[in-house]
């Protein structure tokens, strides 16, 4: 499995390094499929975060084979966001919490993915390993690596 995750990220920071130049919506329709796609993969994110939330918080019991799932799950998304980030929809009219600095910081953006992506990874490897210590500080940092772009990224 570790070597799989590391050809996972290895992939993953191509794609990243590849798509920072977004291109821009061509029409109307075309922003709005291209919002609809982006929320659907952070509804995905959050969904998975969501439990592994409630565990470093204490509110649920730790699972680590819930853990597992979902911080792979969360690597698999963070390997699509760049494609489902890639077209520019600042030019139309969209309900988003996104800011449009998103467009303009394309290699920063970029970097908090590779963020994303290397701590699911690293959270996966600590559950696979079943050290609880590991697993708690693991969420922590996917947390913080979801936090960090919505501190520069999404609106209040």
């Amino acid at each position: 499995m570790k070597r799989i995750s590391k050809l996972a990220i290895t992939i993953g920071l191509s794609l990243t390094a590849l798509s920072t130049v977004a291109d821009s919506a061509k029409s109307q329709k075309h922003a709005d499929n291209a919002l609809k796609m982006r929320k659907a993969v952070f509804s995905l994110l959050g969904s998975n975060m969501g439990p592994m939330g409630a565990m470093a918080k204490g509110k649920i019991p730790l699972n680590k084979e819930v853990v597992e799932k979902n911080a792979l799950r969360i690597n698999q998304l963070s390997l699509m966001m760049a494609d489902y980030l890639k077209t520019d929809t600042s030019k139309f009219k969209l309900k988003t919490d996104a800011l449009d600095k998103i467009w303009s910081e394309q290699d920063k953006f970029a970097e908090k993915i590779e963020a994303l992506t290397k701590s699911s990874d690293a959270l996966y490897l600590a559950a696979k390993s079943g050290d609880e210590k590991a697993i708690l500080m693991g969420i922590k940092k996917v947390g913080g690596s979801c936090g960090s772009c919505h501190d520069d990224y999404k609106a209040d």
